[in-house]
């Protein structure tokens, strides 16, 4: 149900864009037979009344876009937060959970540390600008790959807490170290996000989470307008 909600509003907010577009071709050329005279209309006040508002709405979204350019261009150019993995592997597992979360809040996600003895299989939840949810699982691993391997018990416990407690939209597990051969094909069958360590090294190296995951889409949101609200 979550899923269908997120792909309803991602098309709603696509679609949206795209009908603004082709209302304010329809006002303007509205708007110039009404002024000229080359096109008379049946209704002109309406015309005006309709098509002002229509012309100031597209005005205000091409703001946006402008804003969301310059955001892009001013982070592309400011240096990021970028961690190794072998800093990754000197840490405690309490450490590594709260590493997770700050690379989630670099994404741009309000993301908590949860973990604990009551954490419901959930070390870290996260919330993108479009309101997934994002229900995060951690196991570090001090020796990396020849550490023990995650198993496709995680696999299911998270999976089932991901969606039944945390109402999540994505399920993730991240590790600094492997999978087993089980829990790779297991957690593709039950759309459970894996992240190894090679993916982990490219996520902490810059990367934004979503860009590395299958099947899941940026946030249509951008933290540019959320600035602009909250100035």
């Amino acid at each position: 149900m979550q899923h269908v909600r997120m792909v309803v509003w991602r098309a709603v907010y696509l679609g949206s864009g795209w009908c603004l577009v082709a209302l304010t071709v329809c006002a303007l050329g509205l708007l110039a037979g009404r002024w000229t005279g080359w096109w008379p209309s049946p209704y002109p006040e309406a015309v005006d009344l309709a098509g002002v508002p229509i012309l100031l709405t597209y005005a205000v979204w091409m703001q946006q876009r402008v804003d969301r350019d310059k955001w892009n261009a001013a982070r592309g150019d400011s240096p990021h937060r970028e961690t190794s993995l072998e800093e990754l592997d000197g840490l405690g597992h309490e450490e590594f959970e709260f590493a997770v979360r700050d690379l989630l809040r670099r994404d741009g996600l309000a993301a908590e540390r949860v973990g604990g003895a009551n954490d419901d299989v959930c070390d870290v939840r996260a919330v993108d600008l479009d309101r997934r949810i994002w229900a995060v699982q951690c196991k570090h691993r001090r020796d990396g790959t020849r550490g023990d391997a995650v198993d496709v018990r995680v696999v299911r416990e998270l999976k089932g807490a991901a969606g039944e407690v945390h109402k999540a939209t994505y399920a993730v597990i991240v590790t600094n170290g492997k999978f087993t051969s089980k829990a790779v094909p297991q957690a593709r069958m039950l759309g459970v996000h894996l992240v190894g360590r090679n993916l982990l090294a490219q996520w902490a190296s810059g990367r934004p989470l979503w860009e590395l995951l299958e099947h899941v889409p940026p946030p249509l949101r951008h933290s540019a307008d959320r600035r602009r609200v909250a100035t």
